[in-house]
């Protein structure tokens, strides 16, 4: 640990600072893509180190300035690993926007939306949804009971989704397969 007998010079670190701070900043600027916030954080960080190993000043060279542009470069790319090592962070603006899951009213919207688009199909393919997606049918049960080929059951699925996804741009186009599961926002059809 570093104890006050083995730390630089308060008026050395205040010259070093008013020397080579302007140079250092604009370097850190750059590294950071004009981030002032960060690349200030990168300065005062050098400038530490430079207060934590007076040993820097005795170097051979006749300026600090190779050193600490060493030192700050350094950090920085540590910074950058660091950040870039750790997920994403996100604002409250996102959280704000996205719609509560517990919150019954957003189901309930997207319900009657898709029952009215259902509503506009036309009878055929709205009886082939009906039968696959709110009824639970399987295809083969679906033909079955609609008395047409396992087929046209698949082809007028697969129109009929393509029409819901017209009437319903607002929603995703992730439909599953004709045969596979239900229509998740609507529930159980009154049509």
């Amino acid at each position: 640990m570093t104890t006050a007998t083995t730390t630089t010079d308060e008026r050395a670190l205040e010259e070093l600072q008013r020397e080579h701070g302007p140079a250092l900043l604009s370097f850190f600027l750059g590294l950071t893509y004009g981030d002032q916030q960060r690349a200030e954080d990168l300065l005062q960080e050098t400038l530490v180190r430079a207060w934590q190993h007076p040993e820097a000043f005795e170097a051979p060279y006749e300026s600090m300035r190779p050193w600490l542009f060493t030192v700050g470069r350094r950090l920085a790319i540590d910074a950058r690993r660091s950040r870039m090592a750790r997920p994403t962070e996100i604002g409250d603006g996102v959280l704000a926007s996205t719609p509560d899951p517990a919150d019954a009213t957003e189901t309930a919207v997207a319900a009657l939306d898709v029952r009215a688009a259902v509503a506009e199909l036309s009878p055929a393919h709205r009886a082939v949804l009906e039968r696959i997606y709110f009824d639970g049918l399987t295809v083969s049960e679906a033909a079955e009971e609609l008395g047409i080929p396992a087929g046209t059951v698949k082809s007028r699925s697969h129109y009929a989704l393509r029409a819901l996804g017209r009437c319903l741009p607002g929603y995703s186009r992730t439909f599953p397969a004709a045969d596979r599961g239900r229509l998740a926002p609507a529930g159980r059809s009154g049509a």
